[in-house]
């Protein structure tokens, strides 16, 4: 067969059965269309996958992965000139169960100068038919009664069941009903219906027949019930999307029952359900709508009698992609969003994958609960093919978009030489110095940084003055390794990312102390405990300090063990005493606060041969609601019964409580739990979260109540978010903006209300009123409902808008506010201050307002003074208001050089003076332009050379008219003298 016929696509729906005639060969594209791919083969036949991938658009480099291994080429695959990969599978002997090395999921990835995909994953299986394992059984059944046989049988392609009886076709009578799930029914049998019969599947190129069953028909023989009976339940059924379901429901009675279905949930039964035969309800092509519990109820005609029976159809559904990702181009340091949505059944998982590999959701790049993709501070590295990957049970589905980062020119460079290091438990000094480009230019920085182990980290960023060069980061974890790095901002945009550092916060004491188990003995106390997780212990553990004393003793005894310790056993040698333990973990820093006192009776000698010791080696596992307890035996060896178990919930009323000498129950809020004697573990469930409990366990006989293992802890804190659906975290409401001072704002929230989802912390955006620069944004993070947001611009509009932020999830921002700083004093003088000397006693000044006013300028104030060396406050002062812009300086001396500068002021006060300028005033015998002429004067100029000219054209106008009338009056004596 040509190639080309060889490379012929087929884009195929959510799953595709091929079935080939011999020596026939089909393709198949991988692309991310509809729905996953499964391929089933018959012997001798073959399959070309095609990797032609739409995403990239120019020449490309395909690898192929079975099973995510590489696939080296072979006798029944390999990879062909074009980049296609032909599957063939060729069984090794005759069996049924044939095998091949071919058959396995395959994938193919295409690789450009630009980036990579991945495909989808094609399953290809070879065609197989199992052994029956259900065969159908020998019936005697009566006249006019109903017979039901059933075989089954696995396959792939799924099998067809056909049935014979005594070696030949069943006739094709509505008696006899065939069910797609290889079940025969036959009703209102007769005495011709008696025979062999067996069943037939057919799959691929394989046939098998069941073993034979016999029906025997009675006659004469009325043994039919007259109460109705389901002798044929439906049962449980789950399909995949596309296949045909059955819910078969066979009853029997005198007279025959009417049968009939309804929904458990009330809705009307689709359109396209059919009932086969009497009663049986068959869907031919399920879809998700249909899935739900039918019943089916049998009725006695002319009767209230009635029995049901239920079962529940489950349709699932291959992942299909509802909402695509959109190609396209960021500019650095900015935010792209890739929103992603799917249905199917399982609900699928969503991941991402950047050029073929996974993403994992950490820092600047976080994946939603919603399944969309957000990077942050996007870099060149961020240039890259992304698909959404939605997969469940059935198979997956995917989409491509495309990253492109664009680079503005004259940009600054990396901010260099970033350093950090560690000031205390809780924080860490952050300092770099400016680019090495366009420095000048920037007007700001901005540092991120997050914790450097672990996934699905929360990445603070802070925006710092373009005068800062470092920062103290605040309320870090202790002993925790963090990184940190730097972004310089210019009006154009953001540089690239500053070389990223990696810095651990100092140790601190820990944060509570090990929960502790003590089991009392005959002569002791044997202690153990678990170690803190990091976050709790602050550092590493050096040492463990358990003290102890009698209930009412005033000296207290400590001993100390190796922080790699976690058992201890304590010396007592009074018996029938209750003693008290705590215990307390240190770091290098010291000893954290120690845990609270449990009590403990020690078991009395003369019942050691009567009255069981506490159960030994009793360990608690804590969980969020629930506590998993553990335990062995008494040591002492006594003949138990079992086990009583108490709890209760500890408040702050019981921690003083004491534990009497009867060792009594009465203040156990919970128990006693009865226990077998071989039941080794118990969980405790339905508590509270985060909650200190107290447990006491004892063993007994028929003697008496042994004595108690005690433990004391806390729950574990429940997670943030435990909804596997799409989180909704609305924003926050009530936003407050008050003007602290001139440059800082105090912005308040609250919480956003109705929603149950814990939040971690809020992201506030902040910006001048109308910004067109998003670069030029400031983000801040807070964990309170309130920020002061500090190195502002004076008498400047600003928006703010707030984020709510669970652990993975983030809500939208809230409405915008605006709010003013108030005014400060002018940052610089008054602009383009010039000088002009009108005559030799006056000048004339002009100005333009402040680049930076701060406010509303009041009051402009000149100073001038012949004598430059002189201070401020002794040169001549002129004030002018805020909307003049000129003036003239009078009273001044003739032919002399003055200096002039200018401030200018607002409501807050005066701002700095510009540079002096100097000017000449004229000579006294010069006369300047604004002595000789005045405005009248200038007017009455004007209007007398108007009038002269006007006079001039008058006469033109005259001595012309006067010409051509001494012309004619020539004309007429010249024609006169001539006649």
């Amino acid at each position: 067969m040509a190639l080309g016929q060889l490379c012929s696509h087929c884009v195929l729906t959510w799953i595709l059965t091929v079935i080939f005639s011999e020596d026939k060969v089909s393709s198949l594209d991988l692309s991310c269309s509809v729905g996953p791919l499964q391929l089933i083969l018959q012997p001798n036949q073959a399959v070309v996958l095609d990797c032609n991938l739409p995403a990239v658009d120019q020449p490309a480099n395909i690898t192929w992965k079975k099973g995510g291994i590489p696939v080296v080429d072979e006798e029944h695959h390999h990879v062909v000139p074009n980049g296609s990969l032909y599957v063939s599978y060729v069984p090794r002997d005759s069996k049924i169960q044939g095998g091949d090395s071919s058959e396995g999921s395959y994938t193919c990835m295409s690789q450009n100068s630009f980036g990579a995909i991945t495909s989808r994953t094609a399953v290809i299986k070879f065609s197989t038919l199992s052994q029956f394992h259900r065969q159908p059984e020998s019936q005697v059944v009566e006249k006019n009664g109903t017979a039901r046989f059933e075989c089954g049988i696995h396959g792939l392609p799924l099998p067809v069941i056909t049935w014979e009886r005594n070696q030949a076709t069943i006739p094709n009578h509505e008696r006899f009903i065939v069910l797609p799930n290889g079940i025969l029914q036959i009703v209102y049998v007769q005495e011709a219906d008696a025979g062999e019969y067996r069943c037939l599947a057919k799959g691929g190129m394989w046939t098998l027949y069941s073993q034979h069953a016999t029906l025997t028909v009675l006659e004469g023989i009325k043994s039919v019930p007259t109460d109705v009976v389901i002798i044929a339940h439906p049962k449980n059924v789950t399909v995949t999307a596309g296949q045909s379901a059955i819910m078969e429901c066979l009853a029997y009675a005198d007279p025959t029952p009417f049968v009939s279905w309804i929904r458990e949930d009330g809705k009307p039964i689709a359109t396209d359900v059919i009932v086969v035969g009497r009663a049986n309800l068959m869907i031919a092509h399920a879809q998700q709508y249909h899935s739900g519990v039918y019943v089916c109820r049998a009725n006695k005609p002319r009767t209230r009698q009635f029995v049901t029976a239920a079962a529940e159809l489950r349709v699932l559904a291959p992942p299909m992609i509802t909402q695509f990702p959109e190609t396209i181009s960021r500019i650095r340091a900015s935010t792209a969003r890739f929103a992603c949505k799917s249905e199917g059944e399982p609900t699928p998982r969503i991941r991402w994958l950047k050029n073929g590999e996974d993403i994992m959701s950490n820092g600047r790049v976080k994946i939603q609960s919603s399944g969309s993709l957000v990077i942050n501070q996007i870099g060149l590295e961020d240039a890259a093919y992304y698909q959404c990957i939605a997969e469940n049970s059935l198979g997956m589905a995917c989409t491509t978009a495309k990253l492109a980062v664009t680079i503005r020119e004259g940009l600054p460079s990396a901010p260099k030489s970033v350093s950090a290091a560690p000031l205390s438990s809780t924080s860490i000094l952050v300092s770099w110095e400016r680019p090495e480009h366009n420095s000048e230019q920037i007007i700001g920085f901005s540092l991120h940084y997050q914790k450097a182990v672990g996934t699905n980290n929360v990445e603070y960023q802070f925006a710092v003055n373009n005068d800062t060069t470092d920062l103290q980061v605040k309320d870090l974890q202790p002993n925790t390794n963090y990184t940190f790095y730097v972004v310089a901002y210019s009006q154009l945009g953001a540089s690239r990312t500053s070389r990223s550092v990696i810095v651990q916060t100092m140790e601190d004491v820990p944060s509570t102390a090990p929960q502790l188990s003590s089991i009392p003995t005959l002569s002791n106390i044997r202690v153990s405990w678990l170690p803190l997780s990091p976050e709790l212990s602050h550092g590493k553990v050096t040492k463990y300090r358990i003290d102890y004393c009698t209930l009412k003793g005033d000296q207290i005894y400590s001993i100390e063990v190796d922080g790699n310790e976690t058992q201890v056993t304590l010396p007592i040698v009074q018996s029938k005493k209750i003693y008290k333990v705590r215990i307390a973990a240190s770091t290098t820093v010291g000893y954290g606060a120690p845990s609270e006192w449990t009590q403990h009776l020690i078991p009395e000698r003369n019942k050691l041969m009567m009255v069981p010791f506490a159960p030994a080696e009793m360990k608690v596992k804590t969980k969020v609601n629930s506590l998993l307890v553990t335990w062995q035996p008494p040591s002492n060896q006594v003949q138990i019964l079992g086990y009583k178990l108490f709890y209760r919930k500890v408040d702050a009323d019981d921690l003083n409580r004491e534990l009497n000498e009867t060792n009594g129950d009465e203040h156990w809020t919970k128990g006693p739990i009865r226990l077998r004697r071989k039941v080794k573990q118990y969980e405790i469930t339905g508590l509270v979260s985060d909650r200190l409990y107290e447990i006491k366990l004892i063993a007994f006989n028929k003697q008496d109540d042994g004595y108690a293992a005690i433990w004391k802890g806390k729950t574990e804190k429940a997670p943030a978010v435990t909804l596997a659906l799409p989180v909704v975290l609305p924003p926050p409401t009530q936003l407050r903006a008050e003007s602290n001072s001139s440059r800082a704002i105090w912005l308040h929230w609250t919480r956003p209300p109705f929603t149950t989802v814990q939040i971690a912390n809020y992201t506030v955006r902040c910006s001048p009123s109308g910004l067109k620069n998003a670069s030029l944004v400031m983000y801040f993070t807070s964990s309170e409902e309130e920020i002061f947001i500090t190195s502002l611009k004076p008498f400047t509009r600003y928006e703010f808008a707030v984020q709510s932020n669970g652990i993975g999830v983030d809500g939208p921002f809230s409405g915008i506010i605006e709010g003013l700083t108030l005014s400060d004093k002018p940052s610089t003088p008054p602009s383009d201050m010039k000088l002009n000397p009108l005559n030799a006693y006056s000048v004339r000044v002009r100005w333009l307002p402040p680049t930076e006013p701060n406010g509303i300028i009041v009051e402009y104030v000149i100073l001038y003074n012949a004598n430059y060396t002189q201070p401020d406050d002794l040169w001549n002062s002129l004030s002018k208001e805020g909307h003049i812009f000129s003036t003239d300086v009078q009273g001044l001396e003739s032919d002399t050089r003055y200096f002039f500068k200018m401030g200018a002021k607002t409501v807050v006060g005066t701002g700095p003076y510009s540079t002096a300028k100097d000017v000449q005033t004229l000579s006294e015998g010069i006369l300047g332009l604004h002595d000789l002429l005045d405005v009248h004067s200038v007017t009455g100029i004007i209007v007398g050379v108007c009038l002269g000219l006007l006079c001039i054209l008058f006469c033109i106008c005259a001595s012309f008219c006067n010409s051509k009338r001494s012309s004619r009056d020539e004309n007429r004596c010249y024609n006169t003298l001539h006649n």
